[in-house]
């Protein structure tokens, strides 16, 4: 923003001078020409009335003389000419004597009126001695150009001088009015990006900048204010929740384990299948509990090496595989690949993933973990070998209890997805070449720079989704 107010007002200012001080500095040129012609055609005269007493009324030449010795001492050439175009007298400087003051001085003597012209940095100027049809003779004067070029240098040096000026005081004004409003909106633009990014008591500066930024800051710090207020309240109600259904649950599940002892026959089956669905209530509440915690999840990006989380997750998971039968291997192309992700959620993610696989393949089945660059980003691929799931299923797989054969709590998927997408990945499902489920991460890439960002992330348990 900066850049654009400041070369925005330095070009207005440009066009502004160009049209204000060009004209001035041409019409003051013009001026100062007619100003020079007028002051030695002035001279001229003079020497053109001494002369004509001479040429007309036979008087003595002395006043002729006297004014062509001032002409002379004033840097000026003139020759004074009889009818018959023979020089009467002149200054010892010759530049009035020339080719071209003679066609000049012929033009006068016919009667005409002559365009001086410039001879070799000499203005020439011509008069008639006495009247113009009959002239008694003519006076040729030349002046020496440098006088006029210099003031006419000086004119358009000052014009340079003022439009220079006039830009860079435009140029520091507009820097500063740029900077008076852009820095306060560059302030709350990287407050808003904070808030964004869970740091939930960011608050803007309104002390500075024009009435209206300071409105906007005051604005949203009010509207942080409330946000904070609801996150924070709705975190209060599910640690709430969190402990009224958790503790209730676990003594409701202590009473059937010691009514179960002393049961038997169909009460036994009967508190079986309570404590059952004891048991699922309770992964239920924790599976919606979990959700909920990812979706306040705003994590803070750190460098994570794919590779060596999917070497230590694969070894954690081998004896759950190897117990089930089931072959769970890594395959990587490319080892050494970092993405930006948030503490621990990378380990949250397989192992949601992972666990789903490994309960959706049948004996001798196979899961397989392999990554690869792609772009901008980081591919990771679970495939398995298992039933996989119809179009319809994969549609709704990333919903809340969106697959309704998940033989889970139907919350994992949803976890994964929460996960990825906060932290700028995306996620899609696919079929299996040869018959299973393929699940592809694609997640960004770890920069150096960009990723100092404020958040929080909470570990979340593992939740069987297929």
């Amino acid at each position: 923003m900066t850049r654009r107010i400041t070369w925005t007002l330095l070009a207005l200012t440009s066009v502004l001078l160009v049209l204000a001080v060009v004209p001035l500095a041409v019409s003051l040129t013009a001026r100062e020409r007619v100003a020079y012609r007028e002051s030695q055609r002035a001279a001229t005269r003079v020497i053109a009335a001494a002369a004509e007493e001479h040429l007309s009324d036979n008087k003595p030449p002395t006043v002729m003389r006297q004014e062509l010795d001032g002409a002379a001492r004033a840097g000026d050439c003139a020759a004074v000419y009889d009818p018959s175009g023979r020089v009467v007298a002149s200054t010892p400087c010759t530049a009035a004597r020339g080719e071209e003051a003679e066609e000049l001085m012929e033009e006068v003597l016919d009667g005409d009126e002559p365009e001086p012209p410039e001879n070799e940095g000499w203005l020439l100027a011509a008069e008639p001695a006495g009247e113009v049809r009959r002239p008694a003779g003519a006076v040729v004067l030349a002046r020496s150009a440098d006088p006029l070029e210099s003031r006419i240098a000086a004119i358009w040096g000052w014009s340079a001088a003022i439009g220079v000026g006039g830009l860079a005081a435009s140029a520091l004004l507009s820097v500063r009015l740029a900077r008076w409003v852009s820095r306060p909106l560059s302030t709350l633009d990287a407050s808003a990006r904070r808030l964004g990014e869970g740091v939930l008591d960011e608050r803007a500066d309104v002390g500075a900048g024009p009435p209206e930024v300071r409105r906007l800051a005051a604005t949203f710090n009010t509207m942080a204010a409330r946000t904070e207020a609801l996150v924070h309240g709705h975190r209060a109600v599910i640690a709430d929740v969190s402990h009224q259904l958790r503790t209730p649950l676990a003594a409701l599940r202590l009473r059937l384990d010691v009514l179960a002892t002393d049961a038997e026959g169909d009460t036994a089956a009967e508190l079986g299948a309570a404590q059952e669905e004891i048991a699922r209530l309770s992964r239920l509440v924790d599976g919606l509990l979990a959700v909920a915690r990812a979706e306040q999840t705003t994590p803070r990006p750190t460098a994570v090496r794919v590779d060596e989380v999917v070497a230590e997750r694969v070894a954690a998971w081998s004896p759950v595989a190897e117990e089930r039968d089931v072959r769970l291997t890594a395959v990587s192309e490319e080892p050494a690949l970092t993405v930006a992700l948030g503490a621990g959620h990378l380990e949250q993610i397989l192992d949601n993933l992972i666990a789903n696989a490994v309960d959706a393949v049948s004996t001798g089945g196979s899961v397989t973990l392999d990554h690869r660059a792609a772009g901008g980003s980081v591919r990771v691929c679970v495939r398995d070998d298992g039933p996989g799931m119809t179009d319809e299923a994969k549609a709704v797989a990333f919903r809340r209890f969106g697959n309704p054969e998940a033989r889970g709590t139907g919350l994992g998927l949803a976890i994964v997805h929460r996960l990825v997408t906060v932290n700028g990945g995306t996620a899609h499902l696919e079929n299996t070449p040869g018959g299973g489920l393929t699940v592809v991460l694609d997640l960004p890439l770890w920069r150096e720079i960009g990723h100092e960002r404020g958040g929080t992330s909470r570990s979340l348990p593992v939740l069987k989704e297929t």
